[in-house]
């Protein structure tokens, strides 16, 4: 993993690009409790929330092809997530909070371009953000059906750029997961990992160029002397 007895800065980042689960918000609970109903209605053995946990990160129905197991057919799938996004919906606020330091890191990060690309569906992400009272904090939501391609796929991230008319060099892509480090290097920004959330062991393979404990910390990374670019 990163030494975090560097503490490089980044003073050229204006725009700041965050993923939801695993970063933002702690939904792991509402997640796990969603596919295990899910599977209970396909009359299928539920899951330790462990193993569900594992399976976060790259949408709901890759989420649900990899519950359902090996062998299931795409109809199976599509009858599984059309469930599964209907639960979710009912009881995506039921246990999902704000890592500690979100709130705090946000107010902090004010006057920085924010935005959240996530792989989960955007109306939920809309919906989660609203909830939670954050929202405010960025001018776009953006979620994994809201382009043909979902992270680690670039395509998402390049919009933003044009939207914050920012170069990649002067964007940073914050997450939890080896997704949002592969997301940030395919579109030339910089990468910045979380330690406390779901995907933090994929750091360890695909490292960032920063990795921090909470999100109160990013903001001394983004002054001081500009770091030299590649």
């Amino acid at each position: 993993m990163i030494s975090k007895d560097r503490k490089p800065t980044f003073e050229c980042v204006r725009a700041l690009i965050f993923d939801l689960d695993g970063t933002l918000i702690d939904s792991k609970l509402d997640l796990a409790l969603a596919v295990n109903a899910t599977l209970e209605n396909m009359r299928r053995p539920s899951l330790e929330h462990e193993t569900i946990y594992t399976y976060v990160g790259h949408g709901a129905p890759m989420l649900v092809r990899r519950a359902l197991g090996a062998g299931v057919t795409d109809r199976e799938v599509e009858r599984g997530l059309d469930y599964f996004l209907s639960y979710y919906r009912a009881h995506m606020l039921d246990n999902t909070v704000t890592y500690p330091g979100v709130r705090e890191g946000l107010e902090l990060l004010k006057g920085h371009p924010m935005a959240v690309l996530t792989n989960k569906p955007v109306r939920f992400s809309q919906a989660i953000l609203d909830g939670l009272g954050i929202a405010d904090c960025f001018q776009y939501v953006y979620g994994g059906n809201s382009f043909p391609t979902k992270k680690p796929d670039p395509e998402g991230v390049n919009i933003l750029l044009r939207h914050f008319a920012v170069t990649p060099r002067q964007a940073m892509m914050v997450g939890d997961s080896e997704v949002d480090v592969r997301t940030a290097r395919n579109a030339g920004t910089w990468a910045c990992g979380v330690s406390y959330g779901l995907g933090a062991d994929g750091l360890g393979t695909d490292p960032p160029d920063i990795l921090l404990d909470s999100l109160t910390e990013l903001p001394e990374h983004l002054h001081g002397a500009t770091r030299s670019e590649p």
